[in-house]
C-alpha cells in the first residue's frame, strides 16, 4: 500500500522541516497510526510530491523532513465546472467527483430552479482537498462562492467554450420539449482542439425555457446531450466529465 499523501500548503524542498497542522497531526497520528520513522508523501502544485519521513510525534503536534522528490507537479486541465447547487449530500458527492475527476475549478451557480442557493465553501474545500490526496492529483480545485447563473456568464472568457447538458427538446406541451431540437451527444460536440473548457450542469428539473433560449443565444455555449435516461445532478456530473475527459481531457493516451 503506497505511503499516504498529505496537501502542504508551504514551501517544499529537499532538508525542509515541515510542521504539520493539528489536524492533519492527529490524522496521521490517530487514524494512521504512523510514529516517529513513518513515512509520508507531502505535495502541492508548485513543488511536487515528496518522500518525508517524521521526525517528532506529540500529542497535537507533529514534524516531517522531506528526504526526496518522488514526482514534479502537473496541472490539472483547464476545466471548470458550474452547477446548480442541491442537496448537501448530492452537493458533497458532485464535488468530491469532481475533484477526483480533475475539475480545475467548481462554481455553484443559481439557476431558476435551483433547490439551494446557499453553499459552504470551506466545507466543500474541505471535502476537495480530502478527495486531491487519495487521487494523486496535486492540486486541489477552487471553489467559488454561489452566484447567479447571469452573474457567473456576465464576462465570460469569448475562449472558453461552455458545454451545457440539456435534454430538452423546443416543442411546447411535450414531455421535455419532445424531439424537436434535441442537442447533439456530448461525446460529438466536443472539440479536443480547445486549450480550455466548461460544463454547466443545470437542477433538477433541469432550466426553464427562458434560461434555454438565454444559453443557446450565446456564441460560446454548446447544448450537448448525455443519453436517453434524464439523470440526477451527481450523475450528471460524473457521466460529463468523464466523457469530456476521455475525449478532450487529460485520460487521452493515459
Amino acid at each position: 500500500m503506497p505511503e499516504p499523501r498529505l496537501l502542504i500548503d508551504q514551501d517544499l524542498h529537499a532538508g525542509a522541516e515541515i510542521a504539520l497542522d493539528e489536524a492533519q497531526a492527529r490524522h496521521v497520528g490517530t487514524v494512521l497510526r504512523l510514529d516517529v520513522g513513518g513515512i509520508l508523501r507531502p505535495f502541492n502544485a508548485r513543488d511536487g510530491e515528496w518522500r518525508a519521513r517524521i521526525t517528532v510525534r506529540e500529542k497535537r503536534s507533529m514534524r516531517v523532513v522531506l528526504e526526496s522528490l518522488l514526482r514534479q507537479a502537473k496541472p490539472s486541465p483547464d476545466l471548470d465546472l458550474l452547477f446548480a447547487p442541491v442537496k448537501r449530500h448530492a452537493t458533497d458527492l458532485i464535488v468530491e467527483k469532481a475533484t477526483e475527476l480533475g475539475a480545475r475549478r467548481i462554481r455553484p451557480v443559481v439557476t431558476q430552479r435551483t433547490i439551494a442557493e446557499t453553499v459552504r465553501v470551506d466545507r466543500l474545500e474541505s471535502i476537495a482537498r480530502e478527495a486531491a490526496e487519495q487521487t494523486e492529483r496535486f492540486d486541489t480545485p477552487e471553489i467559488f462562492d454561489a452566484v447567479s447563473l447571469v452573474r457567473a456568464l456576465d464576462g465570460w472568457d469569448m475562449a472558453r467554450p461552455l458545454i451545457y447538458a440539456d435534454e430538452s427538446g423546443d416543442e411546447d406541451g411535450k414531455a421535455w420539449g419532445g424531439d424537436s431540437g434535441r442537442a447533439r451527444p456530448i461525446g460529438e460536440a466536443i472539440s479536443a482542439k480547445s486549450e480550455k473548457l466548461a460544463l454547466l450542469i443545470g437542477p433538477e428539473g433541469g432550466f426553464t425555457p427562458e434560461e434555454r433560449r438565454m444559453l443557446r443565444a450565446m456564441p460560446y455555449v454548446i447544448p450537448v446531450s448525455l443519453g436517453p435516461r434524464i439523470l440526477r445532478a451527481e450523475t450528471a456530473v460524473i457521466a460529463a466529465l468523464s466523457i469530456i475527459q476521455s475525449v478532450w481531457g487529460d485520460w487521452r493516451g493515459a
